[in-house]
């Protein structure tokens, strides 16, 4: 049986007959036809024009807003997420309207952050903006129905930002929801030492843990972050480090409840903090979370002996929320009014003029006048310098949701009261004529002034003078307001600097790692281009520059196909020309 290729062709030029019309026998034939236009659809044209095939979206290209809500911790996630993307080549920008992708980052401690964080959602996608979910909300409830379609990352999975990030430019749908394990123990969240782009490059927020042991009822943050899980020693101490050489002055530790570091894994607070203070550089400062009573009972000793040590704020932020034992019990906060005021009385007694702040909620479901009349009591008692007033919020799926509610008029009048009760004493009217040391960090909000604080963590102004930022500054108080002090700098005093080198610039991405810098290297290699970092303290693939070197690489790479088409179709025409009209 002959095989299917036994009657070749014996060359090309046997596809044409001496009959067969020549090229210019067509040509002369269409002449007389009359082209029939086509009409094309504008609008369908012009939206393929702006909005490419997902597989030719180039990834790291794009621009990004992110937009953060609630606690330092959150805060530092949100840092986090905006080092990964601009050392991947994505470009963060402060303007949402230039954006390609909103980032979102929520809070679900109160209702009106949800409501800011859903209604941005909407004005995201009013916008034709891509959307990126993360924090508390969507980490509790990502089945909520405006969520639907959207991509969403968890508050332990942040390390995979980029990912998710890409894939969402795609125009794809992803969720990373799960929690980090090593050998089936829980873990702290995400690797400390990943890059960030910090808000401040004087400070640094490191979260010492997540979740906690608590179980309040009124608390959806544990449906988000969980059961505690700590950082180790070892890992919270090399971040610090790792700041402190990146021009760092002051140090926030963060979690969702400080003072139980540590039972997870075996250690405690004090010596965590123990082990900080030895590689603090002389005038940079420590300042320590929020931590709940329960906890800090155990450790008051070492406690003082810490916020009296002179690079550690003698700051201290324990939330009482009711001074209502009912109350306190029906919140199930784990102790009672005289276990806050044993720690408080403790504290102010061995640390002089230790700063205490606290919170309270005002018409907690089944709070009555009398148990509202105590917590008034203990603020007048107290005079606390700084407390954030919370009416009560029922959020979704907590037990103290599906408790009998106190009037809305009832919370309303009793948070008015409680508000007018804290403004009508100033903390600070006995400090002025004091001479102080403050550590200026940052910028206030109305750009009048720069921001100091005391060894108390107390506020104070001083001048714009560009050679304070950073700066540990001698100043006379001569003014005090409800939330600061106001600082004349003392003429001829030596103006310190804490930071053992400077401060990366604003926006600039820290905490490289070996392993991304090598990343970063080779894709440097792969696209022409050399690194632009100076010395060991500079900061490589900036998100503006890795994104021009994307743009470079396949720009060239278009113009090298487009010419080696018109090559080869140049070469293959005239060929098929030459056999037709031999």
């Amino acid at each position: 049986m002959p095989a299917a290729c036994d009657s070749l062709l014996d060359d090309i030029e046997d596809m044409v007959s001496a009959s067969d019309p020549k090229p210019h026998d067509r040509l002369s034939a269409r002449q007389n036809i009359v082209p029939r236009v086509r009409k094309r659809n504008k609008n369908k044209e012009q939206d393929q024009e702006e909005k490419p095939p997902s597989d030719s979206t180039i990834p790291g290209t794009q621009k990004i807003w992110i937009r953060t809500w609630g606690c330092s911790h959150n805060n530092s996630d949100g840092e986090y997420m905006a080092g990964q993307l601009a050392s991947y080549g994505y470009s963060i920008t402060e303007s949402p309207e230039q954006a390609d992708l909103w980032l979102l980052n929520s809070c679900t401690v109160k209702n009106p952050a949800e409501d800011h964080f859903r209604n941005s959602i909407k004005k995201a996608q009013e916008g034709d903006k891509k959307v990126v979910l993360a924090g508390c909300v969507p980490q509790a409830q990502p089945r909520q129905e405006y969520m639907k379609g959207l991509s969403i990352i968890g508050v332990q999975q942040i390390d995979r930002v980029v990912e998710v990030v890409e894939e969402t430019i795609k125009g794809h749908s992803v969720r990373l929801l799960g929690q980090k394990k090593d050998n089936g123990k829980r873990l702290g969240g995400a690797r400390l030492d990943l890059p960030k782009i910090r808000k401040n490059p004087l400070i640094e927020i490191i979260s010492i843990n997540t979740g906690c042991l608590n179980a309040c009822t009124y608390c959806k943050t544990k449906h988000a972050r969980g059961e505690l899980a700590s950082y180790s020693i070892e890992e919270l101490v090399d971040r610090a480090v790792q700041s402190f050489q990146e021009g760092v002055c002051e140090i926030w530790l963060t979690s969702e409840d400080t003072g139980a570091y540590g039972k997870d894994i075996g250690t405690d607070l004090p010596t965590l903090l123990w082990k900080l203070v030895e590689i603090i550089p002389e005038g940079a400062m420590l300042r320590l979370g929020m931590t709940n009573p329960p906890y800090i009972l155990e450790h008051l000793e070492e406690m003082a002996k810490i916020l009296n040590h002179p690079r550690v704020y003698a700051f201290l932020h324990i939330p009482v929320q009711s001074a209502s034992d009912s109350v306190l019990m029906d919140m199930k906060r784990e102790y009672c009014i005289a276990d806050f005021k044993r720690v408080v009385d403790f504290l102010i007694e061995r640390v002089p003029g230790i700063t205490i702040a606290t919170d309270i909620i005002c018409g907690f479901p089944g709070e009555t006048d009398e148990d509202f009349k105590e917590t008034l009591k203990l603020v007048k008692e107290y005079r606390f310098p700084s407390l954030f007033i919370n009416q009560f919020y029922p959020r979704p799926g907590t037990p103290a949701a599906k408790m009998v509610q106190v009037p809305a008029h009832v919370k309303k009048q009793r948070t008015k009261e409680l508000s007018a009760l804290f403004h009508s004493y100033n903390p600070y009217d006995h400090k002025i004529g004091q001479t102080q040391q403050v550590l200026v960090t940052e910028e206030s909000f109305d750009s009048q002034y720069f921001v100091a604080h005391n060894r108390f963590y107390e506020q104070v102004l001083v001048p714009k003078e560009s050679t304070f930022m950073g700066k540990m500054v001698a100043v006379y108080i001569y003014e005090s307001g409800k939330h600061y002090m106001k600082g004349r700098p003392l003429l001829g005093s030596k103006i310190y600097t804490p930071s053992i080198s400077k401060p990366l610039a604003k926006g600039k991405v820290s905490g490289l790692t070996e392993e991304i810098k090598a990343q970063l290297s080779n894709f440097s290699n792969a696209t022409g281009e050399k690194s632009s970092g100076h010395g060991k303290d500079s900061v490589l693939g900036s998100s503006q520059q890795t994104s021009e070197k994307l743009n470079i690489f396949y720009f060239i790479t278009a113009l090298f196909v487009a010419a080696f088409a018109f090559f080869m179709g140049k070469n293959i025409l005239g060929f098929k020309i030459n056999v037709l009209n031999g």
